[in-house]
C-alpha cells in the first residue's frame, strides 16, 4: 500500500511494532475469570468494547456487556466496569466511570488525565498514542493487549499485520462506491469500527451488520460497483448467494485485526484521492468533551 505521509498513515503503519509492545503492559486491575463485566467506551472504543466481550464470554470468562458510555447502565450489577479512552478526557467515559459502583480499571494512552482521578486501576498505554484525530494504533493494541490477557496467542499477528500492509489493494476496493462491512462474534465489532474509519477519513458510504443478519435486507442494496468485506468465517452459502449479486466481496481469511488494517489503509488511500486529509475529519475532534 502506497500513502499520503500523514499521521495516520504513519500510525497505521506501526501497528506491528506498537502490537509488540504490548506484551510488557501491566495487566493489574483486568477482570478476573468469572467477573460479571460492563465495557465501556464511545465510537471506536465502543466497537473494541464490543469485540472484548464477545471475546471474553466465547473464552468462557464470564458475562461481559459492552455499552456506549453514554447509555451505561450505573445501577445494574457488575463485578467491574472496563472502559476505554485513548484520550483520557472523553465527557461521557469520566460520568460513567465516576457513576460506578463496582471497581473500575480504564485502559487509555494519555494516564495524567482527568481520567485518572476516576478511575479505581489505570492501564497505560502511552507507545500507542496517535497525533490524528482518526484513531487506529490504540484501538488495535488494545484488542491485541486483551485477547492475550484472555489467553490467546497474540504472537504471530505482528508478522502478520506487517504482511497486510505490504500487499496490493485490489482496484474494486480503490474504486468503490459504497462498501458493506460484516462479521461473526466478535468480528463485528471490527466490521461497525472499518465502517467507521471509512466514514471518518474518506466520508464514504458505508454500513455494517451481523453476518447473518446481512441476508435479512441489508443484501437487497447489493449491486456491481459496490463491495461487502468479511471479516472472519463466512457463514455457509452466504459467499454464493453474494456472487449472484454482482457485488465485489472481499474474504481474505486473515485475522480480523489484521484485516481492519488492510481497511485503515483503504481509509486514507480513498480520502488522499478524494483530496481530503484523513488526519482531520470534518466536525471532529479528538476527543468529545462536551459542556
Amino acid at each position: 500500500m502506497e500513502w499520503v505521509v500523514t499521521f495516520v498513515a504513519s500510525e497505521i503503519a506501526s501497528q506491528p511494532s506498537v502490537w509488540e509492545q504490548t506484551g510488557s503492559v501491566s495487566l493489574a486491575g483486568l477482570p478476573a475469570a468469572g467477573e460479571r463485566v460492563a465495557v465501556l467506551g464511545c465510537g471506536t472504543s465502543y466497537f473494541m468494547a464490543q469485540a472484548y466481550a464477545a471475546l471474553r464470554e466465547s473464552a468462557g470468562q464470564g458475562e461481559t456487556d459492552a455499552w456506549p458510555a453514554s447509555e451505561f447502565p450505573a445501577g445494574r450489577r457488575y463485578d467491574r466496569v472496563v472502559a476505554f479512552t485513548r484520550s483520557g478526557t472523553t465527557t461521557e467515559v469520566l460520568a460513567a466511570l465516576s457513576r460506578a459502583s463496582a471497581p473500575t480499571v480504564v485502559l487509555t494512552a494519555s494516564p495524567s488525565t482527568p481520567v485518572a482521578s476516576v478511575a479505581g486501576t489505570v492501564i497505560s498505554l502511552p507507545f500507542a498514542d496517535e497525533r490524528s484525530v482518526v484513531q487506529t494504533r490504540f484501538a488495535t493494541a488494545v484488542l491485541v493487549l486483551l485477547r492475550a490477557h484472555l489467553g490467546e496467542s497474540v504472537a504471530s499477528l505482528p508478522a502478520a499485520a506487517s504482511a497486510a500492509l505490504s500487499s496490493s489493494l485490489s482496484p474494486a476496493l480503490s474504486s468503490a462506491s459504497q462498501f458493506t462491512f460484516i462479521g461473526s462474534g466478535w468480528a463485528v465489532g471490527v466490521a461497525h469500527e472499518a465502517a467507521l474509519k471509512l466514514r471518518e477519513a474518506a466520508q464514504v458510504w458505508t454500513e455494517s451488520y451481523y453476518a447473518m443478519e446481512y441476508r435479512h435486507g441489508p443484501v437487497s442494496i447489493a449491486a456491481p460497483g459496490w463491495v461487502v468485506l468479511i471479516f472472519g468465517s463466512a457463514p455457509d452459502g452466504l459467499l454464493a448467494e453474494l456472487g449472484s449479486t454482482g457485488v465485489h466481496v472481499e474474504h481474505s481469511g486473515l485475522d480480523p485485526v489484521v484485516d481492519l488494517v488492510r481497511v485503515q489503509g483503504v481509509a486514507v488511500e480513498l480520502a488522499t484521492g478524494r483530496g481530503l486529509n484523513p488526519d482531520a475529519p470534518r466536525h471532529l475532534d479528538r476527543s468529545v468533551i462536551l459542556t
